[in-house]
């Protein structure tokens, strides 16, 4: 079995910053190598992580020797051709949220891990935060009796110049995809595929979505109520309501520390469940353990899920009329 596995970042952009803070505090994992389209920008992360190797192009950090695996943290446009790129060359792959830009891209992703026997994962760090999984735990176990209704809402004011990518649909830009996937995971985690889905959406200049409103229905008389926004700053909380009781995931519910659950007929209850680093610590011992143990997909969050996440996210941008050059 091998002792480290050596990683690889494809684009050192914000969320990879963090990400490799995350790296080095995992037994048995270092950064290995690291790919920009700017030589320059590779090899200061690289020095400024301990890497061992910079390249100046994606194509060059793939033909790194004893790359085991890599995190992918391009814009959501290029994830589907880094994704391919990576596993037609047999090297791992975690890909940040969303996938993709479609579940037409996913399916290929998807289609090509499986060809050819390869680890793939999405970067859904949400999955492996020990907050979200107690939360899950919980309404499983029917601790606050059978599950009604799920709120849940991201939004935050992003000060950006317009021609920033959250802004710009060219690089799949727009409340939806950014952070409106976090809400649709909940529910798709909790509930699977809606029976129907009401959905709408303001839109800047550029054409992308400033905010998104959702309305999930379920079998059972359950509803899901979402909402996400670039342009307001909401509260990034989370409530799951049951027959008897309500889990709340406090401020942000994507990496929740602190848990309120309060019962119709008894005293309420708080936990607190912190997180190592950043938060994706959690997602990368994830990989490492599949990697180790030989898998080509987390059972934790397998390959079928992503497809349905994006089937659904889908779905909500043909009700919103949300649209991308890539569509």
């Amino acid at each position: 079995m091998k002792t480290t596995i050596n990683w690889g970042i494809l684009a050192p952009g914000r969320i990879s910053h963090k990400f490799a803070h995350d790296l080095k505090l995992v037994t048995g994992a270092k950064l290995h190598a690291v790919g920009s389209r700017s030589l320059e920008r590779a090899s200061g992360f690289a020095q400024e992580y301990g890497a061992a190797h910079a390249f100046g192009s994606y194509e060059a950090l793939l033909d790194c020797p004893d790359l085991d695996v890599v995190y992918i943290a391009s814009p959501h446009v290029g994830h589907c051709e880094h994704t391919i790129l990576c596993l037609e060359k047999g090297i791992a792959v975690l890909c940040e949220k969303p996938f993709a830009m479609n579940t037409r891209e996913v399916q290929r992703m998807v289609d090509c891990a499986r060809a050819n026997g390869v680890f793939l994962m999405e970067a859904i760090w949400t999955r492996f935060i020990p907050g979200f999984e107690e939360a899950i735990r919980l309404v499983n176990s029917g601790y606050i009796g059978d599950l009604k209704t799920i709120r849940a809402d991201f939004g935050f004011k992003a000060d950006f110049p317009q021609a920033h990518r959250v802004f710009n649909p060219a690089l799949g830009g727009g409340a939806l995809l950014d952070v409106g996937i976090y809400t649709i995971f909940l529910a798709t985690w909790l509930w699977g595929k809606p029976t129907a889905i009401k959905a709408t959406a303001t839109k800047n200049q550029s054409g992308a979505d400033d905010s998104c409103a959702m309305l999930f229905e379920y079998p059972g008389n359950r509803l899901a109520v979402l909402d996400c926004s670039l342009v307001v700053k909401t509260q990034i909380e989370a409530y799951l309501y049951g027959e008897t009781g309500t889990i709340q995931l406090h401020n942000r519910f994507i990496n929740p520390q602190d848990l309120s659950i309060s019962f119709y007929d008894k005293e309420s209850e708080s936990l607190h469940l912190p997180i190592t680093g950043w938060g994706y610590y959690h997602e990368i011992l994830e990989v490492n353990d599949c990697l180790r143990q030989g898998k080509k997909e987390s059972e934790k969050l397998p390959l079928d899920f992503s497809l349905l996440l994006m089937e659904t996210m889908d779905w909500v941008r043909r009700e919103a009329g949300i649209v991308y050059p890539t569509d």
